[in-house]
């Protein structure tokens, strides 16, 4: 089945008349009865009835004209989106992202996105992933950068990569020389962790306890610097996503095992909403890069 079949089946639906559909679709009526034979051939079912002169539509042929109007108004949307593409764009686009994602990876996809489309304005804030689900839903944001959040009402979630959480230490931990810790490993350790309300304690709670471990969490903060920081300063652990330790620190990043801690980042964004030229553009960029970091690295 090709897109001139259903094209040629919706003018004739519309129209019941080869001689008006023939013309519509500027093809001859041999051509076009052809056609719609070999539709109806490939799917093995009459789409008309034919007497005489006269044209309608079958039973099947009702049914199918919804699926058919479907599919060719999704094909003619995806190549206007295409041409909408290839043109200056005007507007702009605004992105909320939590701190660990604005470390690196959304500075690096806002400049590529402002190369190419200099004329956008691009709003960025740092927030919580609290404040970035209410403020898509709010439509204040066109798009979230973070994780999954627990509740989807209203919205849709991107999933871009799985994210290896791993053990941070200072040098002088005893921790520090180890290539691999269990999570059983860090029962009773010091440790500063993110609060409670946040999803990535959550998920690191629920590993500690398929894992039987219990931490003395003796610190709580709620951005990663300080807790890093912290680490540096004191014989005390953390657990953050591996590609914010910075290089030249005193801090050892220990991969964890039984179980790892994996966190998805995405794309947060309305579900109602039809997203804009330059919001798609931007997004298919911070798609790309999430591939890029999905791969394994070199070394």
């Amino acid at each position: 089945m090709e897109l001139r079949h259903l094209r040629y089946f919706l003018a004739l639906a519309s129209s019941l008349s080869f001689t008006r559909a023939a013309e519509r679709v500027h093809v001859t009526q041999s051509t076009l009865s052809h056609q719609i034979r070999q539709l109806e051939d490939e799917l093995g079912i009459p789409l008309f009835d034919r007497v005489g002169k006269r044209v309608a539509l079958t039973e099947a042929g009702e049914t199918f004209l919804a699926y058919a109007t479907r599919a060719i108004q999704e094909v003619d949307q995806g190549v206007g989106a295409l041409k909408e593409v290839g043109d200056e764009l005007q507007g702009r686009v605004r992105v909320g992202a939590t701190h660990s994602f604005n470390l690196g990876f959304i500075p690096e996809c806002v400049a590529i996105f402002m190369k190419r489309h200099p004329t956008v304005h691009m709003s960025v804030q740092e927030l919580s992933a609290d404040n970035i689900v209410s403020q898509v839903r709010s439509g204040d944001l066109d798009l979230g950068i973070s994780y999954r959040p627990a509740a989807l009402s209203g919205l849709v979630f991107e999933p871009l990569y799985n994210e290896e959480m791993v053990l941070v230490v200072g040098t002088g931990h005893p921790l520090a020389r180890r290539r691999r810790v269990r999570m059983v490993e860090l029962h009773r350790q010091p440790m500063v962790l993110l609060p409670r309300e946040f999803a990535t304690r959550t998920l690191l709670d629920e590993c500690f306890v398929a894992s039987g471990a219990e931490p003395r969490v003796v610190a709580e903060m709620n951005t990663v610097n300080p807790m890093l920081s912290l680490v540096e300063r004191i014989e005390i652990a953390t657990i953050v996503s591996g590609g914010v330790v910075p290089p030249g620190r005193a801090l050892k990043a220990i991969p964890i095992e039984s179980p790892t801690p994996i966190r998805t980042p995405g794309i947060l964004r309305r579900k109602a909403d039809h997203p804009s030229p330059e919001v798609r553009s931007f997004s298919a960029i911070v798609r790309k890069l999430g591939f890029n970091s999905s791969l394994p690295k070199g070394g």
